[in-house]
């Protein structure tokens, strides 16, 4: 298989060319992937905070994702309990165990069973933190970790992920430069997610059908930096 490997990139240089000792051509290549060039950004993600707010919202509810708007993260359980009283949901969460969810009061005048850790075939509700949410599309990015298990994100019917208003960023571009600010230049997290809306399929008779492959249901808290508007 190696020898069949050398033959091919082989042959591709002599076509190309190219010497496999070419610094040249090296340098320019790890000055592109070092340098996070730009290249077309769609005018609709570009602009003010609150523009990218309302935009997010705005294609978020196109692919079926529901958003509720709270002021503080101390609101979010209440804001969780709300929306699984309005859908005729159990009031048994699992929460993604990251530090800002493992403060807040879930049991309160919730009356919501939490509990944290990954997520089990039994668990019919998560709550998860998300890193971005990408106006472009209304999607949302999460990553895998210890204070967050990918599994938190597919296996329940039913999905909340909290956001932050200054966590909303314009293109899909803006994600990877979180990633960098959070992880390093050069490290990754084992899985980074994009989910757009909840689970769905058209492959039966080509129906839309929502929860193929993960929740049948897809909620975002967004929390106001300032207040649900961007006032305080």
């Amino acid at each position: 298989m190696s020898g069949s490997r050398d033959q091919i990139f082989g042959a591709l240089r002599r076509s190309l060319k190219v010497s496999g000792e070419d610094e040249g051509r090296r340098a320019a290549v790890e000055q592109r992937l070092g340098g996070h060039e730009r290249i077309l950004i769609p005018e609709r993600s570009q602009g003010e905070a609150a523009k990218l707010a309302a935009l997010f919202k705005e294609k978020a509810g196109a692919v079926q994702t529901s958003v509720a708007e709270v002021v503080s993260l101390e609101d979010v359980p209440e804001a969780v309990a709300d929306f699984l009283r309005e859908h005729n949901q159990p009031a048994r969460v699992k929460v993604s165990p990251s530090a800002d969810l493992k403060a807040l009061d879930w049991q309160g005048s919730t009356l919501l069973e939490a509990a944290f850790g990954k997520a089990e075939e039994s668990d019919p509700v998560s709550v998860t933190r998300a890193l971005a949410g990408v106006a472009e599309t209304g999607t949302l990015a999460l990553v895998s970790g210890e204070e967050h298990s990918t599994t938190l994100n597919f296996l329940p019917e039913t999905n909340v992920v909290v956001l932050r208003r200054s966590e909303i960023v314009g293109p899909y571009e803006d994600v990877w430069d979180r990633l960098r600010e959070r992880f390093g230049e050069g490290v990754m997290p084992r899985t980074v997610n994009f989910i757009t809306g909840p689970s769905r399929t058209g492959d039966i008779e080509q129906k839309i059908l929502l929860g193929a492959h993960g929740p049948k249901r897809l909620h975002v808290i967004l929390v106001g930096d300032d207040g649900p508007e961007g006032h305080a």
